[in-house]
């Protein structure tokens, strides 16, 4: 099916795989596009040579549109190294306890700089451009519509949205309490920005239609087969984008032990955790989230982030899905383990197959 969203994108269908940093190599991003939707490589913790390397890799597979996202992010951090000290030593021996020779260690920098990030992005000129964690500045935007890149903004308010269409963004992605990983809001704070994604869309719907230009609206958030994207739809969204869906896919480069782990959760043992990252972020309550020393879950991100990456990585390559930051969506128990072009043909036949039915 085709939609005036899909066609300005020149895709097939109203359909965007989220840009997971971390999980979503160049042969998830291509298959999702090949498949008809919106490919999506998430770039955050990326640096430049390999958002562009990756971006290659992607139109070698195939000339599809695809998105590259990124965090809005300063490119200097001002650091607490006496907190991080703390930490460190409490990150340590909580690894000592569980077994795993691991520590941690002090970073080059602490994340890539994002104004080096979107320079790659324009060079590598994709068909979208996702931002979360904050807006880009005018002169940003204007250089994006100027290579002919659409703008997305994630946002988990009305007041958020606002900002994004005020800024020019051609689309807002509207992220319900429901969605796993970060939350992308910049306005409030995290738990007071937790509202449910159909509760969220209407109210988003009719501020963004209420605009002398047209924002179309995304939704984002605990949807996981083609029903809820029929959902979605019917309360105004322009198209859905699913992130938790593809994690198990065998594009997908999640640790295994993380998808091994997605079939059996349990939806009250998903919960907001900042313990991983400093930032708030939804996923499963695992042994980590729970040991989690209290002094090491006050530093911001992205300066926690990095001191846990080496330690997540170890996790990962032990099998241990109880120490990863296994983030996922509200209804994660609904994943269906196939490759990515099988997941969008069966997303859209339960969609067409779901219309139909009300139709009757």
């Amino acid at each position: 099916m085709t939609s005036p969203f899909a066609d300005r994108l020149g895709i097939e269908h109203p359909l965007i795989q989220a840009p997971m940093a971390g999980s979503t190599p160049p042969e998830l991003v291509a298959a999702v596009s090949g498949a008809g939707g919106l490919g999506s490589l998430g770039a955050g913790y990326l640096e430049p040579q390999t958002i562009l390397a990756q971006a290659t890799r992607i139109r070698a597979l195939g000339d599809w549109p695809y998105a590259i996202g990124l965090f809005v992010l300063p490119d200097e951090f001002e650091v607490d190294m006496a907190a991080v000290t703390k930490a460190r030593e409490q990150l340590d021996a909580l690894m000592a306890r569980e077994g795993l020779d691991v520590r941690t260690s002090l970073p080059a920098r602490w994340a890539p700089r994002f104004s080096d990030q979107f320079a790659a992005l324009c060079e590598a000129r994709p068909a979208a451009a996702i931002f979360a964690f904050g807006l880009i500045g005018q002169a940003q935007l204007h250089e994006l519509h100027r290579r002919d890149i659409y703008v997305i903004g994630t946002a988990t308010t009305v007041a958020e949205a606002r900002a994004w269409a005020d800024a020019g963004a051609d689309a807002v992605s509207m992220q319900g309490a429901e969605a796993g990983g970060h939350r992308g809001g910049f306005l409030h704070e995290a738990e007071d920005a937790m509202i449910g994604l159909f509760a969220l869309l209407p109210l988003a719907v009719r501020a963004m239609t209420a605009l002398v230009r047209d924002v179309p609206v995304i939704a984002a958030g605990g949807i996981m087969d083609g029903r809820g994207m029929l959902a979605a739809e019917v309360l105004g969204a322009a198209a859905s984008q699913l992130g938790t869906a593809f994690l198990t896919c065998p594009e997908c480069s999640a640790a295994e032990a993380w998808k091994r782990d997605l079939p059996q959760v349990e939806e009250h043992r998903v919960t907001t955790i900042r313990g991983f990252s400093g930032r708030a972020a939804r996923g499963l309550r695992n042994r980590f989230v729970e040991a989690m020393p209290q002094a090491a879950q006050g530093l911001p991100y992205p300066v926690l982030n990095a001191l846990t990456a080496p330690l997540r990585r170890a996790a990962a390559e032990a099998g241990r899905g109880d120490l990863l930051s296994e983030w996922c969506g509200q209804a994660a128990g609904l994943v269906r383990p196939q490759p990515a072009a099988e997941l969008v043909a069966r997303l859209m036949h339960e969609y067409r197959l779901a219309r139909r039915s009300l139709a009757h």
